[in-house]
């Protein structure tokens, strides 16, 4: 059955699919794969019904397969009626034969830089599902996150590289910044997703973070301890800011006229700018998720689409959505 990979990428994620089908030709076509091959890495790895058993042994599976040694329809046996059918995940997931097959389709060189940075990331994922949610340093921390995004940047780097010897001569500069890059994406997430992780059983933040407040990990979502808990989101989202300031190194290195390549990088860097911006001094962090508005998410593709080309204007627009709004209510926190 052929599937339009396309509509699985926009189910699974509107905000990444606005950056990927802005791309060029076989760059927006490997970046658009490569999203849905990490998806079913990431669904393996943070699903909230399988054991962690369960899931290393499909990550183990489904890395067999990227390595061309087992068939992509085993894994689709594995899940069958195994997950719940509404998850835009798993409908990735039980498509892998069909997206295979058309990884398999683009140029050798493109195929072997997605295939190795997957590869790398859903054995990271892997190891870390097996070790559990045990993050005692900000360290362990930044491991967790290199593997499921800071290895991600440099997937991107190497495919940007292969479409332009601008990037190409550049690669060495740009390798570490793609790292922050996707530290700075995933600190974000981690603020935006800390109760929803938390109810499927994840902290990710480090303990040595509670304890610089004198609080434990295991209170970060009790009401009594609200005061000390956005203390700890606020050093979580000065980790992030430090992160967001290499990731606009990175799209600043970008040269003006890929204009295309930079606006893919530019739109996840700026909505969670935006994101953080204002996810500080709120408690609902705590209690739910900050979002952005479809407005703002509008403003930001409009205002860069025409003067992104420009490092002096992206430095001052960054610098805009960085300002914070005006502080959220601290509202009662539910029980954990």
């Amino acid at each position: 059955m052929d599937v339009n990979h396309h509509e699985l990428l926009r189910a699974a994620s509107r905000t990444f699919a606005l950056s990927i089908e802005r791309l060029p030709g076989v760059v927006g076509e490997a970046m658009c794969l490569a999203y849905l091959l990490l998806r079913v890495s990431d669904f393996l790895e943070d699903n909230d019904y399988m054991p962690p058993e369960r899931k290393v042994e499909l990550l183990t599976l489904w890395d067999r397969v990227l390595a061309g040694e087992a068939a992509p329809e085993e894994l689709v046996v594995q899940l069958t009626d195994r997950e719940p059918g509404d998850d835009p995940d798993a409908q990735v997931a039980r498509h892998a034969p069909e997206i295979m097959a058309k990884v398999r389709a683009l140029p050798l060189a493109v195929q072997n830089q997605l295939l190795v940075h997957v590869r790398n990331s859903t054995q990271g994922m892997a190891r870390w599902v097996a070790r559990g949610p045990d993050i005692p340093q900000e360290v362990d921390m930044d491991d967790y996150m290199h593997e499921v995004a800071g290895r991600v940047g440099y997937l991107v780097t190497d495919v940007f590289a292969w479409y332009s010897s601008f990037i190409r001569a550049r690669r060495n500069l740009l390798m570490p910044l793609a790292r922050e890059f996707g530290l700075a994406l995933q600190t974000v997430n981690v603020i935006r997703g800390l109760r929803k992780d938390y109810e499927r059983g994840w902290i990710y933040v480090p303990e040595s973070f509670c304890a610089a407040v004198n609080l434990r990990r295991a209170d970060l979502f009790k009401p009594e301890y609200q005061i000390q808990a956005l203390q700890v989101v606020d050093m979580l989202a000065d980790k992030a800011e430090r992160h967001l300031r290499s990731a606009l190194d990175y799209v600043e290195a970008l040269p003006p006229w890929l204009h295309t390549l930079r606006l893919a990088c530019i739109w996840p860097l700026l909505f969670a700018v935006r994101t953080l911006a204002i996810s500080r001094d709120n408690v609902n962090v705590l209690v739910g998720e900050v979002k952005m508005t479809r407005d703002e998410v509008k403003a930001i593709v409009r205002d860069t689409t025409l003067f992104g080309w420009s490092n002096a204007w992206l430095e001052r627009y960054y610098r805009k959505l960085q300002e914070a709004p005006r502080p959220a209510p601290r509202l009662v926190m539910r029980d954990a």
